[in-house]
This record gives C-alpha cells, structure tokens and sequence, in this order.
C-alpha cells in the first residue's frame, strides 16, 4: 500500500515499467521491412517518396450528422491535481486549436438531483423507427473500492433512403472499478462497443442485396492504471495501459497496445518538471499484416508566477511502419509562454510540432464508410506557430481567442473511392501543407440560469499535391445553450453549422462542394418528481437532409421521447 516513502516507490516503478517497455520494443525499431510497390495516389495510397508525417493531433472532423443528444451520465471529479496537461493519443486537429470548447456545467438544481440518486434506467422511441436505451449503477463494494457499469443502445429501423438500406444500431457497454487509498488510486475499465449501419451511398435506382453493404465494427477494450490522488505529494504521476481490439464485416482486424505516463516533480515553488510519455505497439490485419509502432517522450519545464507562466522543453517521437518501411525519429521544439497583465485577462504565444498516429480505429472515429485495406500512415506536424488572448471581461463574459499557422507531411482527406462511390479511401497530400487556422470563442453566463457558448473557426489549405483539401471545413461554427426555467424544467439548444467542404466523383471526374450544414437541435428534460423525469429531444429541426460526406445524406427533422428513472 506504498506505506512507507510512497512517492519513492511509485517512481521506481513507473522507471522500471517504462524502461521494460522501451527495452522490449528495441528490435522492432531495427527491423528493415521490404519496401512495397507504392498504389498510386488516386486510389488513396502515398507515393514513393520519403514519408514524414507531421501530426500533433488528429485531423478532427466533428460530424454534424447527430441523431439524439447525449445525457450526462457520470459526474466530473472535482479533486485538486497538480498535473497540469494531458498527453493522449489523440487525433490531428487541422491548428491544433490551443483553446477548447467549453462545456457547459449541469445547473445547480439539476446537479443537485443526481446527488441523491446514483442509478438510473431511461428508454425512449421516436419517428424512423428509433429506440434508445440507457441504464448507469453504481456501488461501493468496501471502504475504499468501488465499481459501476452503464449501457446504452441506440438503434433507427429505417435511415434517410431506402428505408432499411441505411438504418443504424449502436451500443456499448462500460465496466469500471476503483481502488483508493490516501497516497494513490488503481483503476480498471473494460469496454465493448458495436455498431451496425449500410453503406447507403450508392447510386440509384439500383437493386442492392443488404448484405454485400451491412458493415459491423466492434470494440474491444481493457485499461488499467495507478495514479496520485495526495495533492500535497512534490512527485505527482500517472501511469495507464490498456489494449484495444478493433474488427469489422469484413476480415479487417487491428489490435492496438498503448501505455501513457504522466510526471511531475515540483522544484521549487514557480518551477515545476513535467514529464510524459507514450507508447504503442499496433498490428493491423486488412490485406497483409502491417505493425505499427510509436514512441513519445516528452520532458518540459514551466516556470509561473503572478504574471508569466512559461513552458518549454523538447518533444521526441520515434515511430516504425513494416509496411511503409517507415524507421524515424524526430524531435519537436515546445515553448509556450502566457502573460496576465491585468486581472484576468491572458495573452499567449508558442510553437510545437508532433507525430501522431493514424490508425484504422481512429479514421473510422472520423468517416465510418471507409473502404477496405486504406493505407495507414502518420501525419506529422512539422512545426505549428500559434498566438492569442484569453480571460474574463465581468458581468458573465468570458472570451478565447487563436491564430494558428503550421506546416504538415501527410496532411490527409477522405475522398470517395472508384469505381464504388458509396465508400471513401484516405487522401494523403506527401509534400508540405500550411494551414492557417483562426478560432474564436465567447462565452455568457447569467448566475445559475443561463449559459451560453458562441464558438467559430476558420480554415485556409495551401497544398501541394492534392486538388482540395477533401471533405475539411474551411469554416465550422456552434452555439450551445442552457436555460433553467424552474427547478423542474430544463431547456438545451444548439446551432452547428459547416462549410466550404468538397469531394471529388473519380468515375465523372467532377468536383462536388456540398451544401453548407445548418444544424439546429432542442432538448427539454421536465421532473415529474424526484425519481422520474421526462425527456423530449428535437434534431436537425430545419429538416433538411444535409451531407456531411458526398452522396450520404443525413436524416431530416428527427425527433426522441422518453422517460428516466433514479434510485
């Protein structure tokens, strides 16, 4: 129970942990794979040439085809920590915005209710044939162990066209148990997801047997961890691993290793050394076998007072491909500097770079008809330069705000496939491409009311070798509201709106840019006492059967009912 000299010990063996893994992972970094002939980039594929990838963060593309609202489920821990940042493996995000949306806290009243009750049950129905279902418990097995569970099934008989050509069904399952002490907690999660849709995108009239189109994913994960939870403790950490198996409809499997660790020793009071790093071993199946390895190591230091807080320190990442016969290392500067002149108001600047991965897992997150055996690759982020302005201007106004200009390797699209439309390969751009990104956030908060969030980003590609930056935004907006209208009724809204997104038919050779996306979504939760609370979801309101990928439209106004019950 690291009784004596916890903190001691608990770095001890996170050193000895890391190190094995390193250790074990040294002959794969070694191995020179034979070079493939290199597919030709209209079917997706990279050519022959060199592959750096610059890559920090996922490309994301957040889809707005959004059928019911999500309803929190599991409170936020709301424990002090001393580590300041989070190092996940996370896709590319086109700038890497520094500033991130913020979410809006449940109201005090509505907080207040799941306090005294845990668990809860909720099912629902609505029009294309939908069914929801949700159920949370959660127990405290002893003093100081806990577990809960949750599943959630979410299914539409009929789709947008062609009635059951293009129906869904998702649903997950979510274990979770905690073991705590005063020093440090261990934590494991077992998780299973599977979803079932159609390619749907095909062209018509045209006679299609369902099954030659039904395509299934499951998910198979499993994660452990121990971290601090002493925030009086000088050494602070985390360290997690977990493996995460991926399969679908046809034969493509990727079984994914990752381990994360997080550090912290505080030298002083304004001097903090941090430490994070990564690593994973990945093979993929779809075709031929490929592995797929990285590695990050990333030590900085901050140093913060009054009016400056600064970061700076170095980013290395070694990464291996069998199949691309990929075998390099790279090193990123990070500096990061932020200035409060006055009040709170904040004025920051900084540069980074990265490589982060790309794997069949994390496109599927992103377009979820992708074809068969797409090429894998890395996108490396070169070096990003970004700059801006934070804070809080009073009476409930708060503000963000980022330019951001970076330079990529193997900046990537989804583009649709040839000959079969319905299904999209993965568009790399091999030479550089700048992206000039411009976010802005405010924000507006009225006691325990009224919240709102208005937040915009703005896109510009500058390519080399690709024709368009395929299916990315080049602007992408939101606005999120709460309203409390008494302590029994609850009203959300937002508004998503995307555009300047293109794709490209090989078969015509045409260019399609889709129409701009106007997302509006309402939701109303009413207590009918204090176990039993009714739900009314309304999407896509405006009803207009929008594409967010070419020749997939979306379903029009849809619309969810149901009731929930705690104890």
């Amino acid at each position: 129970m690291f009784l004596s000299k916890p903190s001691i010990d608990h770095l001890a063996l996170i050193t000895v942990v890391t190190g094995s893994l390193l250790l074990g992972t040294v002959n794969a970094w070694a191995q020179q794979p034979q070079r493939p002939t290199a597919p030709p980039v209209r079917e997706g594929e990279i050519d022959n040439q060199e592959i750096t990838i610059e890559k920090n963060r996922k490309i994301e593309m957040p889809p707005a085809n959004r059928l019911f609202n999500k309803i929190p489920s599991i409170k936020p821990s709301t424990g002090q920590r001393k580590l300041t940042y989070e190092f996940n493996d996370r896709p590319l995000s086109v700038g890497d915005p520094k500033l991130s949306p913020t979410a809006l806290p449940l109201p005090a009243a509505q907080a207040e209710q799941q306090n005294l009750f845990n668990n809860y049950v909720k099912a629902g129905a609505g029009n294309y044939g939908s069914f929801y279902g949700e159920a949370f418990g959660s127990g405290q097995v002893l003093d100081n162990v806990s577990v809960d569970g949750s599943f959630k099934h979410l299914s539409s008989s009929i789709g947008p066209v062609d009635g059951k050509n293009s129906a869904t069904s998702e649903n997950r399952i979510k274990l979770n148990g905690n073991y705590q002490t005063d020093a440090f907690k261990l934590s494991a999660n077992l998780g299973y997801d599977r979803e079932a849709f159609y390619f749907y995108g095909y062209r018509r009239p045209q006679e299609i047997d369902r099954q030659t189109i039904r395509q299934k994913l499951t998910t198979t994960q499993f994660r452990i961890g121990i971290e601090n939870v002493d925030p009086d403790k000088n050494i602070d950490y985390s360290l997690k691993t977990g493996v995460t198996n991926l399969a679908d409809n046809y034969e493509a499997t990727e079984l994914d290793w990752g381990t994360n660790l997080k550090a912290s020793v505080g030298i002083s009071d304004n001097f903090v050394a941090l430490l994070a790093a990564d690593a994973y071993i990945t093979q993929r199946s779809d075709g031929p076998v490929d592995n797929r390895n990285l590695f990050r190591v990333k030590p900085t230091f901050k140093y913060s007072n009054s009016f400056l807080t600064a970061t700076f320190g170095v980013n290395a990442v070694s990464e291996t491909d069998k199949r691309l016969n990929v075998n390099r290392t790279r090193a990123f500067p990070v500096v990061d500097l932020d200035v409060v002149p006055t009040g709170n108001i904040h004025f920051f600047a900084g540069v980074d770079g990265d490589i982060n991965r790309n794997t069949l897992r994390t496109f599927l997150s992103e377009n979820r008809w992708l074809a068969p055996q797409v090429t894998l690759a890395n996108t490396e982020k070169t070096w990003d330069l970004y700059a801006g302005s934070k804070g809080e201007l009073g009476s409930g106004i708060s503000y963000e705000g980022k330019v951001s200009y970076a330079r990529y390797r193997n900046f990537y699209g989804f583009n649709n496939t040839w000959p079969d439309t319905s299904r999209f390969f993965v568009v790399y751009d091999g030479n550089r491409t700048h992206v000039l990104t411009v976010t802005g956030q405010i924000g507006y908060t009225y006691k325990e009311v009224f919240r709102s969030t208005l937040r915009a980003d703005f896109y510009d590609y500058t390519l080399s070798r690709m024709e368009a930056a395929w299916h990315r935004p080049t602007l992408s907006g939101s606005w999120s509201n709460s309203f409390i209208v008494n302590k029994k009724l609850f009203i959300t809204a937002d508004l998503y709106h995307y555009q300047g997104m293109q794709g490209k038919n090989f078969v015509t050779n045409q260019i399609v840019t889709l129409q701009p996306i106007w997302d509006v979504n309402l939701k109303i939760d009413y207590f009918l006492g204090k176990q039993v609370s009714a739900f009314v979801s309304l999407n896509n309101i405006i009803g207009r059967n929008y594409q967010r990928y070419l020749y997939y439209p979306q379903q029009g106004l849809n619309f969810l009912g149901g009731l929930s019950y705690s104890f």
